[in-house]
């Protein structure tokens, strides 16, 4: 198997989904204007100093999936996409991926974010293999727990590795943005800093690992 594993957050996208998820919440009245936005912005800024507690996070997202039916939340979602998400999808994500598709290499999203929020932008991106933090469900209903391992820094190799379960990979390529996914990039033969953040852009220097602007 030839594999390219593309962040999402900062990296296919020109924003974060997790945080615009919150801040699309608060916008259209559905929360806690003042307590929803604070808590938001802290997890937001734990996670680009590298300090995120995953589990704390996804529970505090999934608090509003809890409250309602998954036929609400989807025709929420599909709102969410056409205000927030499409405007925000870099065409030079769509020309990597189809240049990965091309050459027949197996496509994988792979993300620190709840796989509510991101299978359906993955998917209009053309990846339908998704590796994402994942949200309870029982019996139809989110429960607001996180399950499995959070798909965060080490652990998007933890959960690549369950996805793999035993395949053979002969050349990988990883894109992302973020520090936090400097063990993905480490594991990639083909390591591609994408709008990289501060740390990532040193790093990448150090370890000569490709560096690109896909911003819009």
């Amino acid at each position: 198997m030839k594999l390219a594993l593309f962040d999402l957050d900062h990296t296919l996208l020109n924003t974060d989904s997790d945080h615009s998820w919150g801040e699309f919440l608060v916008n259209e009245g559905l929360v806690d204007p003042v307590r929803h936005r604070a808590m938001n912005d802290k997890f937001y800024e734990d996670y680009k100093a590298g300090q995120l507690d995953p589990i704390a996070y996804n529970e505090f997202v999934f608090e509003f999936l809890t409250q309602h039916d998954n036929t609400y939340l989807t025709e929420l979602h599909e709102l969410f996409m056409h205000k927030v998400i499409r405007p925000q999808m870099r065409p030079e994500g769509f020309t990597a991926i189809e240049k990965h598709r091309d050459a027949g290499h197996a496509l994988v999203g792979i993300t620190a974010t709840s796989d509510f929020i991101t299978a359906p932008i993955f998917r209009e991106f053309g990846i339908n293999e998704i590796i994402a933090t994942n949200a309870e469900v029982v019996e139809g209903k989110y429960t607001g727990k996180v399950i499995n391992t959070p798909c965060y820094q080490k652990g998007k190799l933890t959960r690549l590795d369950q996805w793999l379960a035993g395949r053979d990979v002969s050349e990988s390529w990883a894109y992302s943005d973020s520090i936090n996914d400097r063990f993905l990039l480490e594991y990639a033969d083909h390591a591609i800093a994408v709008n990289p953040d501060d740390r990532l852009e040193a790093l990448a220097k150090e370890q000569a690992w490709e560096i690109q602007d896909w911003s819009i």
